[in-house]
């Protein structure tokens, strides 16, 4: 019984019964994860034709991936350009595990793989794909659904998702595709041009000579150009390659984004050395791919050589053909492939009459891919699909929502449902909310070279940024002189933007100046500025604008430019803010000097929102039973508590009227330590005590113990007769102030004090805010910022918080820190004012002089102990020491040495000095002016500050 005893006396039942309901859910949960299944892997080099009728072959190094069980369902994992077979390791096996054979394969160009890289070319890597789609048709291992036709899904990141989709376009033995981060149109994704002149609706991308007009995305075409030269990871560059089976499973998966190992020529493994041809300049690219590349980089155009080449090389050739079931997902921070290019697979796909299901999530190639949620979200889309397992995934629409509040360092996420793609075949078309603009025309001026250009994302830096997204979407930098804005007023509610906004702009050249004969050159982008002006560039991303024909005499033109599509939500008291640039370092800016005049062309900004619904993720069942055990026992804990503290209620009824009265309180701590021992006083109706001991004294033990934070080894606490507990409801008659109040900067005093009150659940009109900061005496700067404030008027704020309410008995912890003196003076008018009212002030503090003009009362502590208790006047005396200043100092001193228990008598000069031995200082007075003695002055010959060191004994 001894052990039991002992634990008895350190934990509370509540805490035992909490802590054994803990382990009981602890082990319900660990016992639901099973090992995985195992995974086993063949490799194997196929070969297949170079090119369409061509003899010749190029070698492919694949690897199977193989379940427990087969035969099974297959899924294709192409990598992320860059990468290769070992890029997509973690992913290839999680969904191996979940029951897919999986066959993973280094793209021609990359890894083991010989061939030279056309990017995804219907001719060459979606051929490949299609004769790795005759191969796992042999394999008995894979399910098939006839002769020659595998069941067969196919998933990928980026340059893999965009093989999915043109293989699903050209083979109709694809069953399902789940591309990730992928594009549509590659013409429009690295030459976009978001500007119509004609009115036409910008809401798909463009193709064709309208992009051959775009303005040249060219460092992001720069990195993935020269990965293609030396096998470095287009995403991550200038990182090593990565060994098999080592990636991050959080950054690798799908193959995008951060996804895509790196495979430096000189350093990287033998199984992921880049072993296709280099050929000069052009790398391991083929001849017509460096010659797109070449034109567009030195002209900042595409002819219609290489728009044919991006277009053999896009998915848009083929999406027309596409009716297998399509889950598309996208990042929401992404300046590589934008939400446009989902939204246009998303809608040309469902005009063939597919199924399709469309998915945003808070990352892309600037923000991390996705994450194990919604990895396994993708394994039940193939898992359905594929063996109609789980439930139908359906075809709504999922996006994600960047909250503000943070915890361990991450944004909040929530999940956002709707129940359809907005404005695909059979749903609901886009709800747009309009939101005034307003700004007056402003010149732009276009610097030679292009140079300085503005800032608005860090192309090839996302995945170094993907834990800070809202970091990288603050980098945002506009340059004087270069830049147009134009603003909202503050929203009265949130606003979630979901999708591209659209605008209509009014732009002329300046009649006199030159125009450069490729047009003007734009870059617009909708920020969310907060009431302070701080801004943030949702996505990171800006729209390009190219105005072609701008006539040279000044006459306008007005376009409509489509933002960049993103997911924000912007609160109240936030504004939109439109910023139109002439550069963007990102991109290919136009080299000569001009200046434009732009303007609103319409006030109304059409802001897309899609309403939806918050949805929370399915929870496993052995989860479910660990939390229903933890509510049970949280609830079995709370009960066993309501009764203790009822069995714990202990009012003492001649104390009722007592502010407080502390009775051999004692606390200790393991090891022997004492903070405080058999500490005993009383403090009365309009008292103002001070609470005095140096450091080590238990002064703050003592305070937390008052407070109710800490409970006490020994003794007690009593509060108007009751006995103070964590919890107990006498401690609402407290205020306090220990240690020092934060407040928001951003907000008011009295919002700040609104705030606070609000968050003790007590009706409003019980906080008497006006007579707080009355007494406190604030006046209006109330009402202005706290950022405002001085170090003495925030303490003046927290005491005004501290007496809210009007509590019965004031708290404070070193109220004067800080202050200048004239400051001082006022807060000990507050403490006055405050306990004339028939209140009581318990102040600790260290300036002692200051106590000694404030304070009626002190308590001196040392060493956890009590040393002296009573009025400041009688600490300060002491053995009754005093002191008169008198016009006739012998006449006064045989006065004084003729009252009863007087003694010590002597003259130092004009001062008499006399130890009264108990005799009131008064009645010496009146002895003394009897005599005909005049007094001009009468105190204590010592001060509380001596007294203080004596008590001490220093």
């Amino acid at each position: 019984m001894a052990p039991l005893n002992r634990l008895r006396g350190r934990w509370s039942l509540p805490a035992l019964v909490i802590v054994v309901a803990l382990v009981g859910a602890t082990v319900v949960w660990t016992r639901q994860g099973d090992e995985p299944p195992p995974v086993s892997t063949r490799d194997a080099v196929i070969d297949v034709p170079e090119s369409p009728g061509s003899d010749r072959t190029v070698q492919i190094d694949t690897t199977l991936y193989l379940p427990e069980r087969t035969p099974a369902p297959a899924v294709l994992l192409p990598h992320g350009f860059g990468g290769s077979k070992a890029s997509v390791t973690a992913q290839a096996t999680e969904l191996a595990q979940r029951g897919f054979v999986v066959l993973a394969w280094s793209a021609r160009g990359f890894g083991r793989s010989t061939g030279q890289i056309a990017l995804n070319s219907l001719d060459h890597e979606v051929a490949d794909a299609r004769e790795l789609l005759d191969w796992l048709a042999s394999r008995e291992e894979v399910e098939r659904d006839g002769g020659g036709d595998p069941r067969v899904g196919v998933t990928g990141g980026s340059y893999g998702g965009a093989l999915a989709l043109s293989l699903a376009g050209v083979d109709p033995r694809v069953d399902t595709i789940a591309p990730v981060i992928t594009y549509n149109d590659l013409a429009q994704a690295l030459l976009p041009n978001s500007g119509r002149a004609d009115g036409v609706d910008a809401s798909t991308p463009a193709s064709g000579a309208f992009a051959a007009n775009g303005v040249f995305k060219r460092s992001w075409a720069g990195i993935f150009f020269s990965a293609g030269l030396s096998g470095a990871d287009a995403t991550n560059p200038g990182q090593e390659a990565s060994e098999p089976g080592q990636e991050d499973d959080d950054d690798q998966g799908l193959g995008g984004a951060a996804a895509a190992a790196p495979q430096p020529p000189a350093t990287a493994p033998d199984d992921v050395r880049p072993t296709g041809p280099v050929t000069g300049a052009c790398g391991r690219f083929q001849a017509d791919v460096c010659a797109a590349y070449t034109e567009v980089a030195t002209t900042g155009r595409a002819g219609p050589q290489t728009l044919e080449v991006l277009r053999r090389a896009s998915p848009s050739a083929v999406t027309d053909k596409i009716t297998q079931p399509t889950l598309i997902v996208q990042g929401e921070q992404d300046t590589l492939f934008g939400l446009d290019q989902a939204d246009a697979n998303a809608r040309q796909i469902a005009a063939n009459g597919a199924k399709v299901k469309v998915v945003w999530y808070a990352g892309g190639h600037d923000g991390g891919s996705p994450g194990p949620e919604l990895r396994g979200q993708i394994a039940d889309w193939l898992a359905f699909h594929l063996s109609g397992e789980g439930e139908d995934p359906g075809t709504d629409f999922e996006y994600t929502v960047v909250g503000a509040f943070r915890s361990s360092g991450s944004p909040s996420l929530r999940n956002v449902v709707a129940p359809a793609y907005p404005g695909v075949a059979g749903s609901e078309p886009v709800r747009r909310v309009d939101v005034p603009l307003t700004g007056r025309e402003q010149l732009v001026v276009n610097p030679a070279g292009g140079n300085p250009a503005a800032v608005s994302s860090l192309p090839g830096l996302g995945s170094v940024l993907s834990r800070s997204s809202s970091l990288s979407s603050r980098l945002s930098l506009d340059l004087p002189g270069q830049t147009a804005v134009f603003q909202s007023e503050p929203q009265t509610g949130q606003t979630l933007l979901t999708g591209s906004s659209t605008v209509r702009l009014r732009v002329a050249a300046v009649p006199g100046q030159p125009v450069p004969p490729e047009g003007a050159v734009l870059f617009a982008k909708l920020y969310d500025a907060d009431a302070n002006g701080v801004r943030v560039l949702p996505g990171s991303a800006v729209a390009p604008v190219r105005v072609s024909n701008l006539p040279a005499d000044g006459t306008p033109v007005e376009v409509t430019v489509t933002l960049p599509g993103a997911v924000r939500p912007v609160e109240s008291d936030h504004r939109f803010q439109l910023v139109v640039s002439t550069t963007d370092q990102a991109y290919a800016n136009a080299s000569q000097p001009a200046a434009y005049r732009v303007s609103l062309a319409s006030p109304a900004l059409s802001v897309p929102v899609v309403p939806g619904v918050n949805a929370t993720s399915d929870v496993p069942t052995g989860a479910l039973w660990g939390i229903g055990i933890v509510l049970i026992a949280s609830g079995i804990a709370a009960v066993v508590a309501w009764f203790r503290r009822r069995l714990a209620a202990d009012v003492d009824p001649e104390l009722a009227d007592v502010p407080l009265v502390i009775e051999d309180l004692t606390k200790s701590y393991p090891g022997g330590l004492v903070a405080v021992r058999d500490l005993s006083f009383r403090v009365e109706h309009g008292q103002v005590l001070g609470l005095l001991g140096p450091n080590g004294a238990g002064k703050t033990t003592t305070l937390r113990m008052l407070m109710g934070l800490i409970r006490p080894s020994g003794g007690g606490i009593r509060v108007f007769g009751h006995k103070v507990h964590p919890g107990a409801p006498v401690l609402s008659r407290i205020g306090s102030f220990v240690e020092g109040s934060g407040f928001l900067p951003h907000l008011s005093g009295a919002a700040n004090l609104e705030l606070y009150w609000a968050a003790t659940g007590r009706p409003a009109e019980q906080a008497h805010v006006e007579e707080a900061l009355e007494i406190a005496g604030l006046g209006n700067a109330v009402h202005r910022r706290v950022r405002t404030y001085s170090q003495g008027m925030r303490q003046r704020l927290a005491i005004a918080q501290a007496m809210l309410g009007l509590p019965d008995l004031l708290v404070l912890d070193e109220p004067t820190n800080g202050l200048d003196p004239p400051q001082i003076h006022q807060m000990r008018e507050v403490l006055r004012r405050y306990a004339a009212a028939g209140r009581t002030v318990l102040v600790s503090s260290h300036l002692l002089a200051e106590v000694e003009q404030t304070c009626t009362h002190v308590v001196v502590m040392h060493k956890g102990t009590l040393v002296a208790a009573g009025p400041v006047e009688e600490i300060a005396t002491g053995s009754g020491e005093a002191s008169f200043r008198v016009d006739r100092p012998e006449e006064a001193a045989s006065v004084l040495r003729g009252l009863f228990g007087v003694h010590e008598v002597h003259v130092d000069g004009e001062q008499v000095h006399a130890s009264l031995n108990g005799t009131p200082r008064a009645s010496a007075l009146e002895a003394l002016v009897a005599a005909g003695v005049a007094v001009d002055q009468a105190g204590p010959r010592r001060r509380l500050e001596d007294a203080f060191l004596e008590l001490v004994g220093e």
